[in-house]
């Protein structure tokens, strides 16, 4: 009896490996339409309050870590250009 349900449970098993598979498979389709995106562009979909301000402070940061290197960014200094 025990040796049955073994076999059963790997048969679903596999039988579920088998339709995740051919299911990779299938054709992949956009979900959001191209007439869509627009709103998905919208500024009320950022994450951000305050995007200017983001900006602005992203660019201190860079010119401050630029002369260790910690974001990429070649130069260092007050950040004033």
């Amino acid at each position: 009896m025990h040796r049955k349900t073994t076999q059963r449970i790997a048969r679903v098993a596999l039988a579920l490996c088998l339709v995740t598979a051919s299911a990779a498979c299938s054709n992949i389709e956009p979900w959001v339409k191209p007439y869509e995106r627009d709103r998905l562009a919208d500024p009320i979909m950022f994450l951000d309050h305050d995007p200017v301000s983001t900006s602005y402070m992203y660019h201190v940061f860079e010119s401050r870590e630029g002369a260790r290197g910690a974001e990429g960014v070649v130069g260092g200094g007050c950040g004033c250009n």
